[in-house]
């Protein structure tokens, strides 16, 4: 199967008052019809950066994408005008924001927003608008659909705002759909909820979905393929399965090592990965994390690692993949995390 997406060696830097910012530092990652991919990551490691790089959200006076492709169904988005770019937003691919709170209107009503975009991209009549609208609240989950359009922002819990956001997002059918950190800020019930409903909407329409997090349960819970990010770049991708159990950079592994688990003895303490992410105003010359890591070389902080192919669909960015560097240090197994 041909990919729907594919993201080529992309760049992002933005110009501020300290200087420029190497946000995001030749990352790729492709995706597939009716596939999942995670990008995960600590907080500051370009993964929201590179999602608005794709919708070409960036703020055009301090930010800008310096190189690369991003191709939607073969079509270069980075080539497009702001016009032809927001006849696709929307149509084609849709992006929901962290926060429903700050991304919703709360002085227009939810219905009013839902069939804005319907009206915009499908050029048909309010009352066509409205009974699609309708249909996509029922199928969010939302009760009461043809009440509840009527209804503001304030007339909401935090679970349903994120519902509408999703709503808002689909209702246009796109191809694609972008979810930076859907779960932020729920509690784990509605967690647990919109993690369900993001699967069964999908089952239903055969949507991709790309979805931001940090937090690995989400991954483990929705992504087909994980797409690991550090300091701007992608050091590890590769099938959910290889990398939960078969992880092999030392950055995923830490990742791993810091989730609680519940099959292991409660007096354990979790493992935090020690120090902090570089400063992307200077990367290092070398590997980003090699600052943080028990296994670093002297050549980790002198020169960037190459890509190994440990799979055709897994690969890793880590000197200690080098033939040479296995005598040197043996890699620990994956075993247990």
């Amino acid at each position: 199967m041909s990919n729907l997406l594919q993201v080529e060696n992309l760049h992002v830097t933005f110009q501020t008052h300290g200087g420029e910012v190497k946000a995001v530092r030749g990352v790729s990652f492709s995706l597939k019809k009716g596939e999942t991919l995670a990008i995960v990551g600590e907080s500051g490691c370009g993964k929201s950066v590179t999602a608005r790089s794709v919708m070409r959200l960036i703020p055009e006076h301090t930010g800008k994408i310096t190189d690369g492709r991003i191709l939607l169904d073969g079509l270069d988005l980075c080539k497009l005008t702001e016009r032809e770019m927001r006849e696709l937003r929307g149509s084609k691919i849709s992006m929901i924001f962290q926060d429903a709170m700050t991304s919703l209107n709360p002085t227009i009503s939810i219905g009013e927003q839902i069939m804005e975009g319907i009206i915009r991209h499908q050029k048909i009549s309010r009352r066509q608008a409205r009974a699609q609208a309708i249909e996509m609240l029922n199928l969010v989950g939302i009760a009461n659909p043809e009440r509840r359009l009527k209804q503001y922002l304030h007339e909401f819990s935090g679970g349903m705002r994120q519902r509408i956001m999703i709503a808002i997002a689909l209702v246009c059918r796109p191809a694609i759909l972008i979810a930076d950190e859907p779960t932020t800020a729920l509690d784990v019930t509605i967690q647990a909820q919109i993690l369900e409903l993001f699967k069964s909407i999908q089952k239903k329409t055969g949507i991709s979905i790309i979805i931001i997090t940090h937090d690995m349960g989400v991954v483990a819970k929705l992504a087909d393929k994980v797409s690991v990010m550090y300091a701007g770049k992608v050091v590890e991708s590769g099938p959910i399965r290889q990398i939960f159990y078969d992880p092999q950079h030392p950055y995923t592994k830490g990742l791993l090592a810091s989730m609680p688990r519940l099959d292991d003895d409660r007096s354990q303490p979790l493992r935090p990965i020690p120090g902090t992410p570089p400063d992307l105003f200077a990367p290092p010359a070398g590997c980003a994390f090699a600052a943080r890591c028990d296994y670093a070389l002297e050549v980790c902080r002198l020169h960037q690692p190459d890509v190994t192919d440990l799979t055709h669909e897994h690969h890793v960015s880590c000197w200690l993949q080098d033939p040479r560097a296995k005598n040197v240090f043996p890699l620990q197994t994956a075993t247990g995390l």
